[in-house]
């Protein structure tokens, strides 16, 4: 057994009583069995089997949908396999390229899963968004002469200082790299410090950026936010806040925040398994699971609870006002990039590093609006009360989105560049 084997192993027996608490699917495939997920070869064709496989392994659902551009510059020439580690992540993948390329899940690495998995698969590159990094995978894909690399790198504070703590053990892995292609200086300088060369960190930008909308709501979109609108009773006429990503303790202060207001609150948890945690903090609300795309709308209200799956969007371009979760507490953020694309005015909070490079951008530009834990209701009040305000900040994220384009292009050359 392989020293990192044993290490894994003791960590799952000490980890055990944890995972047994939450629902997770696809162990197997997280072993490494992921041949049924693939297509057989004959069926691909002799042409198929000329194009180089790239796979983009992403680990949930954000890193998931920051690939849209991405996938869909590679598939043209290249069979493009994306790869997630999370439930919901894959599901995301499946939605968003199951017609167009192949999803599978990444494995454990365990030495024997992650060659199962490769065996498998067979990439000619790996490119892992933002910071996937897994020893004993990145070790088996050298060994393979399979290049690696980190596209949309994002390093945090907080994160750096942990792997910084282990530099030692983790610099050869990083050393290994073709290139980290990662957000902004910052990022680059711990990636560099972290065993990098500087000549392979390249800045490039955020993917996220890309796949933004431009401050128009498609047909499709609109329909679908009526949709729920409908089924869940909410008041077209009454101004609705939308919290998106929301985290423990999020969504009864939020609540208390919008009391006395006069608007409805929609509460879009950011983990499925609390759901039913934040329908008992809004007691009383309408769930989404709840309704039907083809029954009677549920009776009046005006707390609601979005507890699905691939439904933010539509809730977003229903709002009014938007607050971004995971941000009033000691979570670090979620992405404001989706509601502000939507051209909706958005709120975060005061802790947002894990999205800092985004949210000072955005901020430079006048298009979001801070707020802290005791002042969130004043300032929805504000934007609702002044619609010049609102208007405004949600045009300038929408401009500025505009300025920080062009990521996934650069992404696809350097990954180009490594198949040659």
């Amino acid at each position: 057994m392989k020293p990192l084997d044993f290490i894994y192993s003791l960590a799952v027996l000490v980890l055990a009583p944890f995972w047994l608490r939450k629902k997770r699917g696809g162990w197997k495939q997280r072993l490494g069995h992921v041949g049924p997920m693939l297509k057989v070869d004959a069926e691909i064709g002799s042409l198929e089997h000329r194009r180089p496989r790239v796979l983009l392994h992403a680990v949930s659902v954000g890193e998931v949908s920051a690939l849209r551009s991405l996938v869909a510059m590679l598939a043209s020439d290249h069979r493009v396999i994306v790869s997630a580690t999370t439930d919901t992540g894959l599901e995301r993948a499946r939605s968003l390229y199951g017609k167009t390329c192949e999803v599978v899940r990444f494995p454990l690495d365990f030495s024997w899963a992650v060659e199962r998995f490769l065996d498998a698969v067979r990439p000619d590159v790996v490119a892992m968004v933002e910071l996937e990094l897994w020893p004993q995978f990145i070790g088996e894909c050298r060994g393979r002469g399979v290049p690696t690399c980190v596209i949309n790198g994002r390093l945090s504070e907080r994160s750096f200082k942990g792997y910084r703590r282990m530099r030692r053990l983790l610099s050869p892995m990083f050393a290994s790299l073709e290139f980290a292609a990662v957000q902004d200086d910052e990022y680059a300088q711990r990636f560099i410090a972290m065993g990098v060369t500087p000549d392979r960190a390249h800045i490039t930008g955020s993917m996220k950026w890309d796949n933004a909308n431009s401050g128009v709501i498609s047909e499709k979109l609109a329909s679908r936010a009526e949709k729920i609108a409908s089924n869940m009773g909410i008041d077209r006429e009454k101004p609705l806040v939308v919290a998106g990503s929301t985290g423990p303790g999020e969504e009864s202060m939020i609540h208390r925040a919008c009391a006395g207001l006069g608007v409805q609150l929609l509460c879009a948890p950011r983990k499925p398994e609390r759901f039913d945690e934040a329908a008992e903090a809004m007691r009383g609300c309408v769930r989404r699971s709840e309704t039907k795309d083809d029954g009677p709308p549920l009776v009046a209200n005006d707390r609601f609870l979005l507890d699905t799956i691939g439904e933010l969007a539509a809730a977003y371009a229903l709002a009014d006002v938007v607050v971004v979760g995971r941000s009033f507490g000691d979570l670090h953020g979620s992405d404001p990039t989706e509601p502000i694309g939507l051209g909706r005015p958005t709120i975060i909070g005061p802790a947002a590093g894990d999205f800092s490079t985004i949210v000072r951008t955005f901020e430079g530009a006048g298009g979001i609006v801070r707020a802290s834990r005791e002042s969130l209701g004043a300032t929805i009040r504000a934007l609702l009360d002044d619609p010049e305000r609102a208007q405004k900040a949600a045009q300038n994220g929408v401009a500025c989105i505009e300025t920080q384009r062009g990521a996934s292009s650069r992404h696809a050359d350097l990954i180009r560049g490594l198949i040659g």
